[in-house]
């Protein structure tokens, strides 16, 4: 079915604000997937909190215009769809790599974090990041690790005069 001009600048309006909002980016090749595959992919994304939608070409790069993603706007050949995460950086790649896995159909194209253009290849890498909660743990602990170290080390000298009291005690029992 055609879209019509006012559907087709409605969605580029919307995909425009998406990009706009969002932090990553990935244009993944779906060519082979099966309407039931697609409606499993568009739940894990909406789970995930990810932004999904398959766009026609012409209307992906007007969309990317003006966006940090604009850079990915050579790439964007053949059956797409796109990608955005808004607030964890790695949750889009997270999701294509996850449901890649079990349907080889689906192919990573281009990523883009931060105005960057990175390769298919950098899946990985991007889908690797922590989330904001597993980030937010991991700088408590390196936070926390000098006060703990301090503690001991404070804690050490009286602990180690109270063994050696007691192995005088037990020594002068027996």
């Amino acid at each position: 079915m055609a879209l019509r001009l006012e559907d087709k600048q409605k969605l580029v309006a919307e995909v425009k604000a998406v990009a706009g909002d969002s932090v990553t980016a990935v244009a993944a090749e779906y060519r082979g997937l099966s309407v039931a595959e697609m409606t499993e992919l568009r739940k894990e994304a909406r789970n995930s909190g990810v932004y999904l939608r398959v766009v026609k070409n012409t209307l992906a790069r007007r969309a990317v215009v003006g966006t940090d993603f604009e850079c990915m706007q050579e790439t964007l050949k053949g059956p797409i769809l796109l990608a955005f995460a808004k607030d964890d950086p790695g949750a889009a790649a997270r999701v294509i790599k996850d449901f890649a896995k079990e349907h080889q159909a689906l192919q990573a194209v281009s990523l883009s974090a931060g105005g960057q253009l990175l390769p298919a290849s950098d899946l990985g890498r991007l889908a690797d990041l922590p989330t904001l909660d597993q980030a937010r743990a991991m700088l408590l602990g390196v936070m926390t690790a000098p006060m703990g170290k301090l503690v001991r080390t404070l804690a050490e000298p009286s602990a180690m005069l109270a063994r050696t009291l007691g192995a005088r005690g037990e020594q002068e029992a027996a």
